[in-house]
């Protein structure tokens, strides 16, 4: 919710046609015995140690913390980056007396933690006052940099068909208040509660994107654009589109995917603009219709095909997406690891399958939580 937290991705190479990304992550901090969120980012923030410091951040919600990778071209640079980042704020938050995990909303009922005491969130809960929904939302943004303004927008309009594809692959918060919600993203429920969030909008251009923010903070659903909660926007601040449907991913194995999918989404779109290929004209009510479904299912149900509005198995559309982005995955040099991690999920399932497959086993949330904070710190799934 706060912004980037390093520095985010510049474009595309110099001399070359491949792009930057970087990814941001948000965390839960609990209570290691009972799994409840606790409010303990100061603490842990003291923990972390000094060269990291930068690519950490306090983030709305006193239990939780976020990391930032540095910007790069190759993917093996980002999962490095990351399982750093994770590792490190792990043992801190493990010598603050806490753990850290990788979900998306905290599973284990408990007191509301307070938001962190800074002048623009007292704004926010001054304007927006109960909309704080629970122990804390964690999302991972991804930013992949574009040349300029106006072909970011153009690939804001050809991602947007796609985004609910995304989503479902990305579930990772079945569980709330101590019981399973019967979505695999509550967070993504829970998110909507703001009245900036949103699928993007289809956008003629860059001063309509403009004009529309300037017209949503006018409305007062936002205190700046920093408040534009659309599934994808440009960030306000370095040249790059960030896409941020997702839940934060519960391994560094299901990050590293969704950052490789997103770059190639966003070249995919880039091709598409240069051969003068339309954008999906989706209907913005049966896009709302396809996240819902993507929150509701994951990969274990159905998703909505908005070429044509039809139902279709979730693992179906996702298969479909692969194949669209196989040429930018192949030029990125992407394409292997990518169907080696797909593979790994299709195995395994989404993060919202796989709490459920271990509360199905020991009916206790306790060890979903055991779980989560072994995938969050690195420890491989067989």
């Amino acid at each position: 919710m706060t912004g980037q937290v390093a520095e985010a991705p510049s474009g595309t190479a110099e001399g070359t046609d491949l792009l930057t990304v970087g990814v941001e992550e948000e965390f839960l901090l609990v209570d290691p015995h009972t799994g409840a969120a606790v409010p303990a980012v100061d603490l842990v923030m003291e923990q972390v140690p000094p060269e990291l410091r930068g690519q950490v951040e306090r983030e709305f919600q006193t239990s939780q913390i976020e990391i930032g990778s540095p910007p790069g071209l190759e993917l093996s640079s980002i999962r490095h980056s990351l399982g750093v980042l994770r590792a490190a704020l792990a043992d801190a938050a493990e010598r603050a007396g806490v753990r850290l995990l990788a979900i998306g909303t905290g599973p284990v009922d408990g007191p509301v933690p307070p938001v962190v005491d800074k002048p623009r969130f007292d704004r926010m809960i001054e304007r927006f006052r109960l909309l704080v929904p629970g122990p804390g939302n964690n999302g991972m943004h991804v930013h992949v940099g574009v040349p300029d303004p106006e072909t970011g927008v153009q690939v804001l309009n050809h991602v947007r068909p796609w985004l609910p594809v995304l989503h479902a692959a990305t579930t990772n918060s079945p569980f709330a208040r101590g019981e399973d919600t019967g979505y695999a993203s509550w967070r993504s429920v829970e998110w909507e509660r703001w009245p900036s969030v949103a699928p993007t909008p289809y956008l003629e251009s860059h001063e309509h994107y403009e004009r529309l923010i300037r017209q949503l903070i006018a409305s007062g659903v936002m205190l700046d654009e920093g408040m534009l909660y659309w599934y994808a926007r440009l960030s306000a601040k370095y040249p790059t589109v960030e896409i941020r449907i997702g839940d934060v991913c519960p391994s560094v194995d299901d990050a590293v995917l969704v950052a490789a999918l997103v770059r190639a989404m966003v070249a995919t779109a880039m091709d598409d603009i240069a051969a003068g290929r339309p954008a999906l004209r989706t209907d913005h009510h049966l896009l709302v219709a396809a996240h819902w479904r993507a929150a509701h299912d994951g990969l274990e149900g159905d998703g909505v095909d908005l070429t044509d509005g039809e139902l279709r198995p979730a693992w179906e559309l996702f298969d479909q997406l692969i194949e669209r982005l196989r040429p930018a995955l192949e030029r990125h040099g992407d394409l292997d690891e990518v169907t080696g991690l797909v593979a790994g999920l299709r195995r395994h399932g989404t993060g919202a399958a796989r709490q459920r497959a271990v509360f199905a086993r020991t009916d206790r949330l306790v060890d979903v939580v055991e779980d989560v904070a072994r995938q969050t710190r690195g420890a491989s799934r067989s």
